[in-house]
């Protein structure tokens, strides 16, 4: 049981490698800056939502393909 809890604390710190999650976390860190300082442009503001909404969307599409995987590959 313990090795499995491991296994997948590894392979979800190795995803966070990715460069589309770095991108990601490094977007929000200065997201966050911005928002602390009170100096969001608008520009960045269209730029980090595309981005955002980007990652998501992968994220969801492959949870998505792996639950119609599962339902299809059955039977």
């Amino acid at each position: 049981m313990r090795t499995t809890v491991n296994k997948t604390i590894i392979k979800r710190l190795g995803n966070l490698l990715s460069v589309k999650a770095l991108v990601t976390l490094t977007l929000t860190a200065v997201f966050a800056c911005m928002a602390a300082a009170g100096s969001i442009s608008q520009d960045f503001m269209t730029v980090y939502t595309v981005v955002i909404a980007f990652y998501f969307g992968t994220q969801s599409q492959k949870v998505q393909d792996a639950v119609e995987g599962g339902n299809n590959g059955g039977g």
